[in-house]
């Protein structure tokens, strides 16, 4: 499979949570309704509990001193000690996101079979040879360290406070790099789409369009006020939000000041949020762009999170976007296998990047004597693709480059990479352009049913014998 053509689908969010940071949002982020994917027959519980910090100063409960079994998968035990750690992150999680507590029982419960269901995919990893090394590792827990502002250090302390060993940390994060190789092996490699089921998603698109299914997609930058802020602490945000509008106003490219200005997640993507319906946008900001054409500003909003400046993207009357923000990239492909581990990979990478950085070569030219891929012979060049047409690794990482910029060695299903942004440009699809993002639509909806197929059929294989019940 072609990475330039991978989706970053539902199933594989649960697993990628630990290096894109997706549970960890900020409090305006939440308002927004960017909410966290579940793994199949666990919707109601948050994707991720590997990155949720606990936050500064907080300390666990105190526990049971004999720890016991509470479940065995395959001859693996799973202790109450685990379930009861994990269902207290997801119990933060879900506070800090203002849902719904279920009742304590029915969150053990569905962590148990969460944890089962993670302890079968890593199983069946291990069985068919996948290794995770520890430079892969090492790279998921500095993003989830920079997705969290915090230093590695700092995370680790927070977890210790926590309960959470920086060894049984790691471990979490390998094991979920574990349970994404082998789906992206048993389950996205075979699911395929055809132009017939992108010619009918087509016609049920136009066949149900009407005025509730108006979509939009919006730029977003956020001015955080912090919680109990001064007036002058306001005043100064404040003024720092007509700063950016001012700028915007003037010509100034969005994405750039995004990067520069913006205090949510999203930033290091260009503070798009994405073509979705009305009703999964807040009032606040639906009631400001409803009258705003394709293009326009909008801004400083206030609201309790701070100030918040849009830009009116796209509209959709169809479920299909007619403009994107697209990125012209190129990159360098190691493989790794039996001769060369990841860490000797990214080694190499390192080493080509600083006689790129030196001026010594020429990043082209050392992507045709490298690279391992089809790009080589183009110099890496991967030409202009829009959001989604990149595996998310790769995608996290070319985000948070500015034009110009070569990324550290990123390690994806493909190997190792080294990007270079060469541009961004926010242009209107063409039709085909428009038909790949339909494509995309339809495979994430049948990954999403090959993985709930996947999961349940590996469940039913495994050995799964239930002991006494987690408190």
């Amino acid at each position: 499979m072609n990475f330039l053509h991978a989706m970053n689908h539902r199933a594989s969010t649960l697993a990628l949570a630990c290096l894109t940071a997706a549970a960890v949002l900020a409090p305006a982020a939440q308002a927004q309704g960017l909410r966290p994917s579940g793994s199949a027959g666990l919707q109601r519980l948050p994707s991720s509990t590997a990155t949720l910090l606990p936050p500064a100063g907080a300390t666990s409960p105190a526990v049971r001193q004999a720890d016991y079994i509470v479940a065995v998968v395959n001859s693996e035990p799973i202790t109450n000690n685990e379930v009861r750690q994990r269902a207290e992150r997801v119990a933060q999680q879900l506070s800090g996101q203002g849902a719904a507590m279920p009742p304590h029982e029915v969150l053990v419960k569905e962590v148990l079979e969460r944890l089962i269901l993670e302890k079968i995919q890593v199983q069946l990893a291990k069985e068919g040879g996948i290794k995770v090394d520890d430079y892969a590792v090492n790279q998921a827990e500095q993003n989830v360290a920079r997705q969290n502002d915090v230093s590695v250090d700092e995370m680790h302390r927070r977890l210790a406070a926590d309960g959470i060993s920086k060894e049984r940390f790691r471990e979490e994060l390998r094991n979920q790099l574990l349970a994404l190789r082998v789906r992206e092996r048993d389950v996205e490699s075979r699911v395929r789409v055809s132009d017939l089921e992108v010619d009918q998603y087509l016609q049920d698109q136009q066949k149900t369009a009407g005025p509730g299914k108006m979509e939009i997609n919006l730029g977003h930058i956020l001015v955080k006020v912090p919680e109990g802020a001064s007036p002058e602490e306001v005043a100064r945000r404040a003024a720092r939000a007509q700063e950016v509008l001012d700028k915007l106003r003037a010509g100034g490219d969005f994405g750039v000041l995004v990067q520069e200005y913006s205090d949510v997640p999203e930033g290091s993507g260009g503070g798009l949020l994405g073509l979705r319906p009305l009703d999964r946008y807040p009032e606040l900001f639906v009631t400001a762009v409803q009258q705003a054409a394709v293009g326009s500003i909008v801004g400083p909003l206030r609201s309790p999170a701070g100030f918040h400046i849009l830009k009116v993207v796209d509209r959709s009357q169809g479920g299909v976007p007619t403009m994107a923000v697209q990125s012209h990239a190129r990159h360098i492909l190691l493989r790794v296998g039996s001769g060369l581990s990841e860490r000797q990979a990214a080694e190499r990478l390192e080493d080509l990047r600083q006689r790129v950085l030196r001026g010594q070569a020429d990043f082209a030219t050392l992507a045709r004597e490298y690279s391992q891929d089809g790009s080589a012979k183009d110099g890496g060049d991967l030409g202009w693709a829009g959001p989604g047409r990149y595996v998310p690794e790769f995608q996290e990482a070319l985000n948070a480059l500015r034009p110009g910029e070569i990324s550290q060695p990123v390690v994806s299903r493909f190997g190792v990479h080294l990007i270079q942004l060469l541009e961004r440009r926010e242009a209107k699809l063409t039709q085909r352009e428009q038909r790949d993002m339909v494509r995309d639509a339809v495979r994430e909806k049948k990954l999403d049913e090959a993985f709930t197929t996947w999961i349940q059929e590996a469940r039913a294989r495994a050995y799964v014998e239930y002991r006494e019940a987690p408190q």
